[in-house]
């Protein structure tokens, strides 16, 4: 038989599963990779919410940045399972927390009325850095770091911690200005600013006189804060002389 047809011939054969006594063919082996589906926030942007929407543009804030609810322990448990009742839902803003990756990690929802409890966190990975903000930085700058979601929109690359203070340098940021409130007389931010200084790193502390308390605030009342950032970030001996000047307790 020619060479040609006899390969032609061989390869129908297998094709048909005719193999012959001693051609053995292994059984194919699939490796599936589980698919991995990321959270997405099913919500309206704020700004699709007119009491949402009055709040943040009357703070300054972009209310494409955020989203609304009109029902925050219902949403959050279809999320997370958080609250054993639903009973008395209310209404909140949510901010939303990605990491480096753009994968949601977690949410705060914020009252948009008097409430004696502002915000809520709900992380929806336990084992991520509680901050806002991370999607959006460059570590190749410094990374100024507020106290609140709100106030590190005005400030060019900045993040803010929606938990207690903690290691970032394990996040990839190394290069760090905090920016704490603007409360002289808490003791709890004063501890705070000292540790922060005796651990070597670089601190605002805001100027006398001053009489916002945060960052928001201080843009309402028509202050440069970026440049005021700049002005009055210190680190070491500096940042102790300006700290212990600035303190009330």
């Amino acid at each position: 038989m020619d060479t040609t047809l006899h390969k032609q011939y061989t390869l129908e054969k297998f094709k048909e599963g005719h193999t012959g006594r001693n051609f053995v063919v292994e059984e194919p082996t699939f490796t599936f990779t589980k698919p991995v589906f990321k959270t997405k926030l099913d919500l309206p942007k704020a700004s699709e919410d007119p009491d949402a929407r009055r709040y943040l543009e009357k703070r300054k804030l972009n209310p494409e940045k955020f989203y609304f609810t009109d029902s925050f322990k219902r949403w959050t448990n279809t999320k997370k399972r958080t609250f054993d009742t639903i009973g008395r839902d209310e209404s909140r803003i949510i901010i939303p927390m990605y990491n480096k990756d753009k994968d949601l990690i977690g949410f705060q929802g914020r009252s948009l009325v008097p409430n004696s409890v502002k915000y809520i966190t709900v992380m929806l990975d336990d084992e991520a850095p509680k901050a806002y903000g991370l999607d959006t930085i460059r570590t190749d700058a410094p990374v100024y770091v507020t106290e609140g979601p709100f106030d590190s929109t005005f400030i060019p690359n900045a993040i803010a911690m929606c938990g207690a203070d903690a290691d970032i340098s394990s996040w990839g940021i190394d290069n760090v200005v905090w920016i704490y409130d603007n409360e002289p007389r808490n003791r709890e931010i004063v501890n705070r600013i000292n540790k922060t200084i005796d651990l070597g790193e670089s601190v605002v502390i805001w100027p006398n006189g001053l009489e916002q308390k945060d960052i928001n605030d201080m843009v309402l009342s028509g202050h440069d804060v970026v440049s005021m950032i700049k002005l009055n970030t210190y680190s070491g001996l500096e940042a102790k002389v300006k700290f212990n000047s600035w303190k009330k307790v």
